[in-house]
């Protein structure tokens, strides 16, 4: 039999969706030798995998990341988006997405979406606060979907890519995703029937082809505020990219950038060169987890 290879854009009770590079679909199950332990985690969207004719699939390819909430894998990137107003940013939230996102391996970018209600002070408010952003290379869209504005930029960096839209509710996720996408099946203020766990359905998402090529999903699951399992603070300080530029200089191999002497990031918060915000939140960050985790170590 001859191999095919395809990527696994909806799975449903055990069946998979498979889609070839030539945009023909087949409906395949596991191989025996690939349940292992019957996870979930065995196959699933985003998958690259082979299969034979007689509809099973017998390699899933390695992964370069996995998303546990929702499963999803090989994600390029992961679009966190806001509202300017009704509600307004939360950048607290803003930065534990990016930390989670970094845990993942997944590349971000943000997305500000109904600009259209902004004056021009407040619109220039939020550049001004999303400038850290610009520091750690992180690409920032702001956009509405009333008039178009920045939706082509959005798209065209995307393109060909697999990209999962996270945020909370209310900031317009399912409008966005309805333009990119080729069918409008995401009800705008709400989750998509494709989407929706139904009583006879998984939980698992559907990768939804855009328009220009690459695919985009919701993924409602990675908007919530919880800390992913970091287990140390050079684990955490790692989730920083603008510290690892300089964290090499400081005096001690095991600074934790707190109260040590001779700390390259203190210094770097002192001089403008790493966003005092940005910092205030690491500090909070390892509260909390040397509060709720490290110490049960």
């Amino acid at each position: 039999m001859v191999p095919i290879e395809g990527i696994v854009i909806n799975k449903i009770q055990g069946f998979y969706n498979i889609k070839t590079i030539d945009n023909k679909e087949y409906l395949c199950k596991l191989r025996g030798i690939l349940k292992r332990s019957d996870k979930r985690e065995n196959c699933t969207v985003g998958d690259h995998v082979i299969f034979d004719e007689d509809g099973f699939i017998t390699e899933v390819k390695e992964r370069k990341n996995l998303l546990l909430r929702p499963l999803v894998a090989n994600i390029d990137y992961i679009a966190i988006q806001f509202a300017a107003k009704d509600p307004l940013v939360d950048y607290e939230r803003l930065n534990i997405l990016l930390l989670n996102s970094f845990y993942y391996k997944i590349d971000p970018i943000v997305i500000i979406n109904k600009i259209d209600l902004l004056t021009s002070e407040e619109k220039e408010t939020i550049i001004n606060n999303l400038s850290f952003l610009k520091e750690i290379d992180i690409p920032y869209f702001l956009v509405s979907t009333e008039t178009g504005e920045g939706l082509k930029e959005l798209e065209t960096y995307i393109k060909g890519s697999i990209t999962a839209f996270g945020g909370p509710s209310g900031v317009g996720k399912s409008s966005i995703l309805n333009i990119l996408q080729e069918q409008k099946v995401l009800a705008t203020g709400e989750t998509s029937k494709r989407l929706r766990a139904g009583k006879h359905t998984t939980r698992d998402s559907n990768l939804l082809p855009m328009k220009i090529g690459g695919y985009v999903i919701d993924t409602p699951g990675f908007s919530s505020v919880e800390l992913p399992d970091i287990k140390s603070p050079s684990e955490l300080a790692d989730l920083f990219p603008e510290f690892s530029k300089i964290e090499d200089s400081c005096k001690f191999n095991n600074c934790i950038h707190l109260n040590e002497p001779g700390c390259a990031i203190k210094n770097a918060v002192e001089t403008n060169k790493i966003q005092e915000k940005r910092y205030e939140f690491y500090k909070r960050t390892y509260d909390k987890l040397k509060n709720e985790r490290w110490n049960r170590i």
